[in-house]
């Protein structure tokens, strides 16, 4: 992870782009945070392990999670039209906090997403690998198949953003259209004990086992802030933002409730709990397409987890490249960095570079023999997933300061009473999160401190770069978060 450049600024010469303005629509942005969502991937692969352990109350914590992330949305679009930044936390917090704290919170957020992009390639790795070998007896080694996407991802975030978009439609309409087709065939053929309402009683969503599974279910919906990375990027900023949040937010949280209260019905509710008790929990849904419409849709489903995969690689790589571009806009990181192609007006060395991490990081883990599911996926998505959280928080308190002496037009309780709800509910998951860590990480003891480290590290470190800025340089402390896309004092020279 690079760390922030000195006063004397490298490179100074080096040309700042602009991303192409225009190119995305309200649903090309749903794609990208639906996409990082992967939807499929958190129904089949996380939703049995929350079942573990939160045993039936897992539809009513997802419907809780998209409660408070809704809510968090009502003064976050608020606060976007305001501004236009590709930097999205960073120049949140700058503007409703400090730049310190946003500085920080800029280094936290791309270290984060870094994070979980990198480790869905071993995610990717390893059910590709699967997939291939249940279907054809043919076993290609996980690094491959890794190596493989970074390649392909590569190529999409080096072009226009639009095309990145057309690719991610087609991955999550064909993997939430599998789920759909599940789901309305359980409660068509009806389960052993019928269709209950179990599942949202307040006594079951916050029983034992609660904390471990909101771990799962808060991170369900990393991306959030997604729609915000590509302001600068979309057809009318102060529209699309607010309807993409919305949109995405209030489809996850029903698409995530449907398809676990579904699996209630086909098991029932006491047989899915002890199905999520047994060994054989990870196969839940794809035995549950298997029983209810049969072994082309378990084999369909399949090939579909992989796709979904790669369509949340696809958008966690577009947000990083994002940072790094905004970052390097903004001289925290080597200007290179913002420049962007003369042809598609994509951030095109952030993308290279973000390429290269991807490469290095999978190498890495192929030579010191990682599991790619278990540690490269779990170890670095735990890591990514804290990170983003805790910003999220600050995010929250961002919008409130920014409207404590001018609600600028919005009501009280978009811009003050429902970013405070979700700062409570989020510092509450956050908690949750830090107290169950092991179960992301499947270690206990001083390794969790140590993944956890680089966040806290970061944050502190970049604050305190940003304070030394301001008493040596306050020439450009000025201008730290100052850039929106619709200034003309930061175009393309």
């Amino acid at each position: 992870m690079a760390v922030p450049i000195t006063e004397d600024r490298p490179d100074p010469d080096a040309p700042v782009g602009r991303l192409a303005g225009g190119k995305l629509r309200t649903f090309d942005i749903v794609f990208f945070v639906v996409g990082a969502a992967a939807p499929l991937t958190v129904v089949a692969g996380s939703a049995p392990l929350a079942f573990r352990l939160g045993g039936i109350s897992a539809p009513a914590a997802y419907l809780f999670a998209g409660v408070v992330y809704i809510v968090l949305a009502v003064g976050f679009t608020a606060m976007s039209e305001h501004m236009a930044n590709a930097g999205a936390f960073y120049a949140y917090i700058s503007r409703g906090l400090a730049k310190p704290a946003s500085v920080g919170a800029a280094l936290v957020a791309l270290l984060s997403y870094c994070a979980i992009c990198t480790g869905f390639y071993g995610a990717f790795g390893f059910f590709a690998r699967n997939t291939l070998a249940d279907l054809t007896g043919v076993t290609v080694p996980w690094p491959l198949w890794a190596l493989a996407a970074v390649a392909v991802v590569g190529c999409l975030g080096y072009r226009q953003i639009d095309v990145g978009a057309r690719v991610l439609g087609v991955f999550m309409a064909a993997e939430v259209l599998i789920l759909i087709v599940v789901a309305v065939a359980v409660l068509v053929t009806g389960g052993p004990e019928g269709m209950s309402a179990r599942s949202f009683q307040p006594g079951q969503v916050f029983g034992a086992g609660a904390g471990g599974m909101f771990v799962l279910v808060l991170g369900a919906f990393i991306g959030f802030e997604g729609t915000a990375i590509y302001s600068e990027e979309a057809q009318e900023p102060k529209r699309t933002i607010p309807r993409a949040t919305y949109l995405a937010v209030a489809f996850l949280a029903m698409f995530y409730t449907f398809a676990t209260w579904a699996a209630t019905v086909g098991f029932g509710a006491d047989g899915v709990v002890s199905l999520a008790q047994s060994d054989d929990f990870g196969n839940m849904y794809f035995d549950l397409a298997d029983k209810f419409v049969g072994h082309t849709a378990k084999s369909v489903m399949e090939v579909l987890i992989v796709t979904s995969i790669f369509a949340a690689l696809i958008a966690f790589h577009n947000a990083s490249t994002r940072y790094l571009f905004a970052l390097g806009r903004e001289r925290l990181l080597p200007r290179r960095l913002a420049r962007t192609h003369t042809k598609h007006s994509s951030p095109h060395v952030a993308s290279v570079v973000m390429t290269a991490v991807s490469v290095v990081v999978v190498v890495f883990a192929a030579l010191v023999h990682a599991d790619p599911y278990m540690q490269l996926l779990l170890w670095t998505n735990g890591v990514g997933i804290i990170g983003i959280v805790a910003l999220q928080v600050l995010c929250a308190l961002a919008v409130i300061r920014f409207f404590w002496k001018d609600d600028r037009g919005h009501h009280f309780a978009r811009v003050k009473a429902a970013p405070a709800l979700a700062a409570v509910g989020l510092t509450a998951g956050l908690y949750l999160m830090l107290t169950n860590f092991e179960l992301l990480t499947g270690r206990t003891g001083w390794i969790n401190g140590a993944l956890l480290s680089p966040v806290v590290l970061l944050g502190l470190g970049g604050a305190g770069y940003a304070l030394r800025l301001r008493a040596r340089r306050p020439d450009l402390y000025a201008l730290l978060a100052s850039t929106d896309a619709t200034q003309n004092t930061k175009e393309a020279s």
